[in-house]
């Protein structure tokens, strides 16, 4: 087996331990604050992170760009907290889709946040994506007020800043430091309001709460592990099946049904966000093939 499977395997495994990490979400949203389950699963990502930054400690918490470690963690903290939000209020598979939007944020932010370059092909798939949102989001006043779906869109534009920033920092600081930020300093934020918010779980609540950080954790590793596997515009198309994890989670645990705007909706948001994932070697084979046109050409009229 290549390593490109390998890494494809591995990331078919992330995506569905992740999903089961929001089906979980979603189950514990009924009883628990947000707050708080996001709060159990800080506790988890930070215990498995502990062997590292006890390992490298205390260079793992040092940093030339505490300002970009700010964005970076406000970023996450509103992707994560609002995602939970999000996914307690809409379907699954709803969520899920509206979670893609992050692409195309980031693919708009990138050109100021990175100086990369925003050409016509990417400026038509972003385009195309957001319509894509807007069909899965079905406009309607009611759709509007209740937030959900603004919600979902606000995490996605979290997620975005959070990816740009580690872009950015990954040029000059370690994943340990960047792992270890993330695990102390979001267990924090969402710790802090527990003085207020806390509710003692029952057993069977404490086990899908742990079991919820455990899922999440090990989904992040096994996800970290197939990037450095596999090529990473491969590894990163695979996240287009939760989606399919997501119809089946919503449909065997919630008994959710995803209607046709969704499934229209998603996937032009999957065709965008692939064609931009993919937009180098779509450009490269376009390139090749109007030379080798041209050089036909040339020997027709030769």
């Amino acid at each position: 087996m290549t390593s490109n499977q390998k890494a494809v395997l591995l990331a078919l495994c992330s995506t569905a331990l992740m999903t089961a990490t929001a089906s979980l979400a979603k189950l514990a949203a009924h009883d628990y604050h947000v707050l708080q389950i996001l709060f159990f699963r800080q506790i988890v990502i930070l215990l498995s992170t502990l062997p590292l930054l006890v390992k490298d400690f205390p260079n793992a918490l040092k940093t030339s760009h505490p300002g970009l470690h700010s964005l970076r963690l406000s970023g996450a903290f509103a992707a994560l907290s609002l995602g939970i939000l999000a996914v307690s209020g809409l379907p699954l598979t709803t969520a899920t889709t509206l979670g893609f939007a992050n692409i195309f944020f980031v693919s708009l932010l990138a050109h100021q946040f990175l100086g990369e370059r925003l050409g016509p092909f990417r400026l038509v798939a972003i385009v195309s994506g957001f319509i894509g949102v807007f069909i899965a989001i079905k406009p309607t006043p009611e759709s509007f007020l209740d937030g959900f779906s603004l919600i979902a869109l606000a995490a996605a534009f979290g997620a975005s800043l959070a990816a740009l920033s580690v872009r950015k920092l990954s040029q000059t600081e370690s994943t340990t430091t960047l792992l270890s930020y993330q695990a102390l300093f979001i267990g924090l934020l969402s710790g802090i309001p527990m003085i207020w918010l806390w509710r003692q779980p029952d057993l069977t609540d404490l086990i899908l709460l742990l079991g919820m950080g455990c899922l999440s954790a090990a989904g992040n590793w096994i996800g970290i592990r197939a990037l450095r596997l596999g090529e990473a515009g491969l590894v990163k198309s695979v996240d287009y099946i939760s989606l399919i994890y997501a119809a089946l989670f919503g449909y065997f645990i919630f008994g959710e049904y995803p209607d046709s705007s969704t499934l229209l909706g998603a996937g032009i948001i999957i065709l965008a966000a692939f064609a931009i994932v993919q937009q180098r070697p779509i450009e490269k084979l376009l390139f090749a093939a109007n030379r080798k046109m041209r050089r036909t050409d040339r020997c027709y009229k030769g």
